[in-house]
């Protein structure tokens, strides 16, 4: 009987090199634009075989989304500030955070956002629907604590003015959006939106609330010793 040579296993790609591979997606990208870059491209500047990304990846568009993703700075998922205006100035400044590099890259994608299916899809999976999420939960917080009306009319339009600024700054004014700009841009323009108000520079922060009462309680007590 003549025994079979067991199949050679597939080494396990590590991090460091799955982030090999999404710079060179990256740097073909910003040179190229999105039309022009290819897998056999990728391949080649990350010295490797182009059959290592389909398996990853199967992909460009997947390949692309992934690359993108993970060149994120911050995620908005982790906001909770506790009030919505502290939640939405955080989030300007997580976005400002990757503001040039994602402008720049998204740019780079160039009318295949807009014209390739596959491309939107991934890019809406991999990028825009955890960020929308994020705000939703923004606003069903600020709803839960009586903040805002449930379905207030403004808050459809957060993520749409947020992210649209950010990439229209450039354009209007050649300058990215830093984090200063993204939360003056939330406190001239969102929260009046929202029926809120700006939080006061230097304020004093609100009373707890549980010291008011301790501090009640004290005042009575001595009241009650008092001959």
């Amino acid at each position: 009987m003549t025994s079979t040579a067991p199949a050679a296993r597939r080494s396990k790609i590590t991090p460091e090199r799955v982030q090999e591979f999404y710079d060179a997606v990256l740097d073909q990208l910003r040179e190229h634009g999105y039309e022009a870059l290819t897998m056999e491209g990728v391949a080649a500047r990350a010295c490797c075989g182009k059959s290592t990304l389909y398996r990853q990846w199967k992909t460009k568009p997947q390949l692309v989304a992934a690359a993108l993703r993970a060149n994120r700075q911050g995620t908005l998922a982790a906001v909770d500030t506790g009030t919505l205006a502290g939640d939405l100035r955080e989030a300007a400044r997580i976005a400002a955070g990757s503001s040039g590099r994602d402008t720049r890259l998204i740019q780079a994608l160039g009318h295949a956002v807009l014209s390739d299916e596959e491309l939107q899809a991934a890019l809406r999976e991999a990028l825009i629907e955890p960020e929308l999420t994020a705000f939703d939960a923004m606003v069903a917080r600020a709803v839960e604590r009586g903040e805002i009306a449930a379905g207030h009319p403004a808050t459809e339009f957060l993520p749409a003015q947020l992210m649209g600024v950010m990439r229209i700054r450039p354009v209007l004014e050649g300058r990215y959006a830093d984090a200063d700009y993204l939360v003056r841009f939330v406190d001239a323009a969102l929260l009046p939106a929202l029926g809120l108000a700006p939080p006061v520079p230097g304020s004093a922060p609100a009373p707890d609330r549980h010291l008011d009462t301790d501090l009640d309680a004290d005042t009575d007590r001595d009241r009650a010793r008092t001959p």
